[in-house]
């Protein structure tokens, strides 16, 4: 009827549906790399690291950009931005709109289409075990979210890390264009902690103030209602916010243990740049004395052009 608002549940239906959008995540990423990366390739001859980093990093700039832009748009038409309220009111989020379901499936099938994609792209073996923890870990999260009904904090989480991914990879790819740009580099460390903040803050939000507060606290999985009942109690969910704060705290271990490093091999390189060049100017020094004041031969001073400097002596007529 006019007016009816059409909601939509998960089920197996979703496996095709996912299926189908493999098949054009992997069309749409060798189109990118035919048209835009090998030609960019073409053009910069990078080493055959660089030139596997370079594609990665090219491919991911697409699809968080594309990720961000889309996840924007969902938060804000559904109104989960401006009422924060809505992450965890009338939780469980069973019924989805249209967007947010298709935005979930599409990104399940990028994240499955990057496996063959490891085969085709012909990836280092030494690459591979990152590349399948980093799959895996969004595939675990995104499916997490999706299959337990907490899909509006899903969201804000994956607009937050994917916006400080797609920072990351611009940065690599403007540093392989020019090694000496890193500034988009520090863009990237204030925005990696910015995100970091903004996420715990959100699961304290909604874990340790929203959840508690539903009305519903039954276990009920044919409603999809997993978790409200167990954030009751006290106990444990100090225990889920302790081991959010320790995994948040270990993320931004490995952050500053980066910066730190990079920051002492930008060092290192600048002093020895100062060396190599206070070297240079010495011998210049060196070589401006000699020409000037000659050099010594045979224990003999000559000038520059071989003739002694020592006025000759006139015979008499």
């Amino acid at each position: 009827a006019d007016g009816e608002l059409v909601q939509y549940h998960y089920g197996l239906k979703d496996l095709v549906t996912i299926l189908f959008y493999i098949f054009v995540a992997i069309i749409l990423h060798a189109v990118v790399q035919e048209y835009a990366l090998d030609k960019i390739n073409r053009r910069l001859h990078l080493s055959k690291v660089k030139h596997s980093k370079f594609n990665e990093s090219g491919q991911l700039v697409a699809f968080h950009l594309t990720s961000v832009l889309w996840c924007l748009y969902v938060v804000v038409t559904e109104g989960y931005i401006s009422n924060p309220r809505s992450l965890w009111e009338n939780y469980p989020h069973v019924y989805l709109p249209y967007q947010v379901k298709f935005f979930y499936l599409c990104q399940l099938a990028y994240w499955l289409h990057a496996l063959p994609e490891l085969y085709f792209q012909k990836v280092r073996k030494e690459e591979i075990p990152r590349q399948l923890r980093c799959i895996a870990l969004y595939l675990l999260h995104i499916a997490g979210a999706y299959l337990l009904n907490l899909t509006r904090l899903g969201l804000i989480l994956l607009l937050l890390q994917y916006l400080a991914e797609f920072f990351f990879h611009m940065a690599r790819l403007i540093y392989f264009t020019d090694e000496n740009n890193e500034k988009l580099f520090n863009v990237w460390a204030v925005v990696f902690v910015v995100t970091r903040l903004f996420t715990l803050t959100l699961y304290i939000l909604v874990i340790g103030f929203g959840l508690p507060r539903v009305e519903s606290q039954a276990l009920d999985p044919e409603r999809g209602n997993f978790f409200s009942f167990l954030f009751n109690h006290i106990l444990f969910r100090m225990s889920v916010l302790l081991l959010v704060c320790l995994f948040q705290a270990s993320v931004m271990w490995r952050f500053i243990h980066f910066q730190l490093r990079r920051w002492r091999e930008y060092w290192n390189e600048q002093s020895s740049r100062k060396r190599a060049a206070a070297a240079t100017g010495t011998k210049q020094q060196t070589k401006l004395l000699k020409r000037d004041l000659g050099y010594h031969e045979n224990g003999l001073v000559k000038a520059e052009n071989g003739t002694s400097p020592r006025t000759k002596k006139l015979k008499s007529p």
